[in-house]
């Protein structure tokens, strides 16, 4: 087996692991019901906001500190965080150890830009979009079999939902070991970064990169304005930012949504809908993928547009039903089409990039996207300084969200349009 396959494959397995967390369907059932002292109110108001804020604050130390240390360190520590949340959530029971504990879900979340860009460093760029295709399927696949695994779990009455932690526990000390034994990277983007002027020797051996802060400065200057700069780029990533704030806030407390509609207050089917909703999306990011999209960018903003007011419509539906199966039904397309038009969008901001750039400008949006659903968790999910809005009026907002963003960005596309038909007439 080559080499690069074999580091593709331990990375694999490791991001297959991470994801495989079986508890991550019933978490608001396990806090909010009866394994936990918090009523769901204090769950979505005083426990879930904590760990958006912590993600936003850690986001961009980790993203210097993963290139600092040159990705591996950071990796194990995201196994460390995992095992430190997972057991937690096992034996603390009270609001402020489980504040305590999304400081480590901050941290774990954002060190997933360890495990995409680390695989990148260790490998040659022909390489790149097979080990890209490897490790987006171990997450997808991780994920897919949590929700199976719970879901029959819970349906035969194996488990209850508190005992699916253990499950997940389990799966972050084995991760654990297997981050340990990923190979170490000799270099990194920015701080370790090749330097062709002294990269190589008289007799053209590549000599070790050494770490250079004044390099790393003007590369990520470099990249950050040569990014920016470019409108096509910005405005794709404005797109991008606003859309995964909405996905992040629907996806975040979709569950209380759930129990809210639920007969009994007992959503039970969770692990089901989020495997195949899990599917549907890859369905979706594969079709997108398929597509040239770059050569047509004003008709994909206008399609893309177009999916945004219909995931309004969606969540504007879900916020009012009375039925479960349509609030599931509802979410698992939410999925498909999100995960279709987002991958559009990072198609079109990726082939629009100076080379390298791509690490940064994604952190930079998700970072944007952040700090665009922290505000809207004050304003919406706070209930001081905000309005403590309750869970299908928080649903409301959101499809008002994604059809002000459908709708600003449709007749944004739609203005230039006319302007250019008006100008060839003159």
């Amino acid at each position: 087996m080559e080499y690069w396959l074999k580091v593709s494959l331990l990375l694999c397995t490791f991001g297959f692991l991470r994801e495989m967390r079986p508890s991550e369907p019933y978490v608001t059932e396990y806090l909010a019901g009866d394994y936990g002292n918090l009523t769901t109110e204090q769950v979505y108001q005083k426990v879930y906001p904590f760990g958006t804020y912590s993600v936003l604050a850690q986001l961009v130390i980790v993203f210097l500190i993963t290139d600092l240390v040159r990705y591996k360190p950071v990796i194990v520590l995201s196994a460390v965080a995992g095992i430190v949340l997972f057991a937690m959530q096992i034996w603390c029971d009270t609001l402020g150890m489980l504040q305590v504990a999304q400081l480590f879900y901050g941290f774990f979340t954002a060190a997933e830009v360890a495990y995409y860009t680390y695989i990148y460093a260790k490998v040659d760029k022909e390489r790149y979009q097979i080990v890209t295709g490897h490790t987006r399927a171990a997450i997808l696949s991780g994920k897919f079999l949590g929700g199976v695994v719970a879901q029959v779990l819970v349906s035969t009455d194996s488990m209850d939902y508190g005992e699916l932690y253990y499950i997940s526990l389990t799966t972050q000390i084995i991760s654990l070991g297997v981050s340990l034994i990923l190979p170490s990277v000799p270099r990194s983007l920015y701080f370790y970064a090749n330097d062709a002027s002294r990269s190589a020797t008289i007799g053209g051996d590549e000599n070790e990169p050494k770490f250079s802060m004044k390099m790393a400065c003007r590369l990520l200057w470099y990249h950050l304005v040569s990014s920016y700069s470019n409108p096509i780029v910005l405005q794709w990533s404005v797109w991008w930012a606003l859309a995964i704030c909405g996905q992040i806030q629907v996806i975040s407390y979709i569950q209380f949504l759930w129990k809210e509609v639920a007969p009994k207050n007992l959503s039970v089917y969770n692990g089901g809908v989020e495997a195949v909703a899990t599917l549907l999306g890859a369905v979706g990011a594969i079709a997108a993928g398929m597509l040239n999209s770059n050569k047509r960018r004003s008709f994909y903003m206008l399609c893309n547009s177009i999916c945004a007011a219909v995931l309004g419509g969606l969540l504007l539906f879900a916020s009012q039903t009375t039925f479960l199966w349509v609030a599931y039904v509802n979410y698992m397309l939410f999925c498909a089409i999100f995960f279709f038009i987002i991958t559009v969008a990072g198609a079109i901001v990726a082939e629009n990039l100076v080379e390298d750039s791509f690490g940064l400008v994604f952190g930079i949006n998700t970072l944007v996207g952040l700090l665009s659903q922290t505000i809207l968790i004050i304003i919406v999910v706070e209930p001081d300084p905000g309005f403590g809005l309750g869970l299908r009026d928080q649903y409301l907002v959101n499809g008002g969200y994604f059809l002000c963003l459908g709708g600003i960005f449709g007749l944004w596309i739609l203005i230039a349009k006319i302007r250019a038909l008006c100008n060839k007439v003159e």
